[in-house]
Order: structure tokens, then sequence, then C-alpha cells
């Protein structure tokens, strides 16, 4: 896919609360350089705010630290702590996402630069057609030959991106699926702000759709792990919380198991320390 030149900074980018924690933290200047490559190369990478070395091949820690000159530790920090303020996605294969990619940059810029590419491939091999025909054979030189191999690996692209959209709208067309409905209930439960149109997000809850599940079973998984999570810590005294995000709860290693969990009174009256959970009687499937 073709990458873009350019993308969006917000003007006010720095009066961001979550940009202003992080300032205020340690190695702030490198964390946000950080943010910045991993913005730049969503841009590059051109997937809805993915970012992957390739289709099937995610950006591990390593080669990020390795891409941004940085060291791998503070990689890990940044990673962790965007993940943490909900900047970023890691699906459960280990791809990172841009939440909210399609709120913050110019989609529609992006989209005509891949038609106008696509375009420009397309007469460049009309073009070279009809000089083949003038000429009265087929001999074209080794640019020539380039040119169509990269036409045709868009023209596969492109088909890829109908034949998905065409596969994954396809439950839509016969019982769409409720990812509105879906994340506004997280949203309301969990006292989050996650964009139903994000595609990270609509990935995992398409998954466990046409795996069988129903809209009232992702409400119980919400609501079996709000129960448990929200305004608890763990012993290290750090928000269970930030637990509370599509790719924990719809995950497919977890999904299961917390739909069937038990949850009862007594599970919410637990062992607790003030607000935190004493974690060695905890009851309930943690996110790890």
């Amino acid at each position: 896919m073709a990458e873009v030149k350019w993308i969006k900074l917000s003007t006010s980018m720095f009066e961001d609360e979550k940009i202003r924690l992080i300032e205020s933290m340690p190695e702030a200047d490198t964390l946000l350089i950080i943010w910045i490559r991993l913005l730049a190369q969503a841009g590059k990478t051109n997937a809805s705010g993915y970012i992957f070395l390739s289709k099937n091949i995610p950006y591990s820690d390593e080669m990020l630290a390795t891409l941004f000159n940085r060291p791998i530790a503070t990689v890990r920090l940044a990673l962790q702590t965007f993940q943490q303020f909900g900047m970023i996605e890691i699906t459960e294969d280990q791809y990172i996402c841009i939440s909210n990619w399609e709120k913050h940059q110019n989609v529609d810029g992006l989209e005509k630069i891949r038609e106008q590419n696509r375009l420009r491939k397309q007469k460049q091999r009309e073009k070279l057609k009809l000089e083949m025909s003038r000429d009265g054979h087929e001999t074209i030189t080794r640019g020539h030959a380039t040119d169509i191999e990269e036409d045709k690996e868009l023209d596969k692209e492109k088909e890829l991106e109908i034949i998905n959209t065409s596969s994954s709208d396809e439950s839509d067309t016969k019982v769409p699926i409720p990812y509105q409905e879906i994340l506004e209930y997280l949203n309301e439960k969990a006292e989050k702000n996650f964009n139903h149109k994000a595609e990270a997000h609509r990935k995992l809850i398409r998954a466990r759709w046409n795996e069988g599940y129903t809209v009232d079973n992702f409400k119980t998984v919400i609501n079996n792990k709000v129960s448990q999570w929200l305004g608890k810590f763990d012993r290290d005294n750090k928000p269970l919380d930030r637990y509370l995000r599509p790719s924990t709860l719809f995950a497919q290693k977890h999904f299961d198991n917390y739909l069937n969990e038990t949850v009862s009174k007594s599970q919410s009256n637990q062992q607790q320390y003030g607000n935190h959970i004493d974690i060695p009687g905890f009851k309930g499937n943690m996110p790890f």
C-alpha cells in the first residue's frame, strides 16, 4: 500500500491532558518523540492507523527501538504509557494501532492519495499498451516491466480491499454488527470514551461476532469485568480499570472465559485494603 507524505498534528496538541501528563514524566521529551514517530509510521503504513512491517509481521519492541534509534527500555515505557492512556491499542497478535486515527487524521486525504496513485499507474499502463500496439510488438524496457508489476500489486491491493470490505460487511448485510451499541455500552459502564468507528475495536468485535457471540454476550463480559475492575487497584497500586478496553475484553483468549465467570455480590465485596484488591485471593481472570 502506498505511503503518505504527511500527517496532521493539532496546534493544541500540547494542551491535551494526556500529553501534559507525559511531559511530567521522566524522559518526557523522548516519549513525545516516540509518539510523533509512531504517528509518522502509521501514516507511512497507511492502513487505518495500524503500524506494521508487513501485513503478516507486526513491529516488535526491538524493531521499533532500532527504527527510532532509542533504548528498548524507553520504547517499552512509551508503548506501555500510550496504551494506558488509550492513545494506542495493541491487538492480541501484537499489532499496534493508533486510537481514533480516523478522528485525528485526514482520512479522506489519505484515501484520495491512494486513488491518485492507482489512477496514475492505470494511465501508465494504458499509455504503455498504446505504445506497444503502435510498435507492433511487445518488447518493453525493464522500467516498463517494473511499472507493470507495481501496477499489478496496486490492483491486487485494491482487490483485497474490496474483498476484505465485502467479507467484513457480509455479516452486516445479513445481521448488522452493532459496533456502536457495544462500545457505547462499554463507555457507559466503564466510564471510557472508545470510538466505535476505530477499526482496531471493530476488528475484535467482528471476530467474536462471527464466532457466534451476541450483543448480550458482549454486555455480560463488560458487566462481569466492570464489577471486578472498576475503581479497583492491584497490589502495585495500579488501577485495574486500565484493562477495561476492547483489546482485553474482546480478545479471543479472554472473551469466553470472561463470559462464563460467575460474579456474585460477595465477589464484589472481596477482601480489600482500602480500595485495593488482595491479589492472592482475587477471583476472576486477570488480563495477563
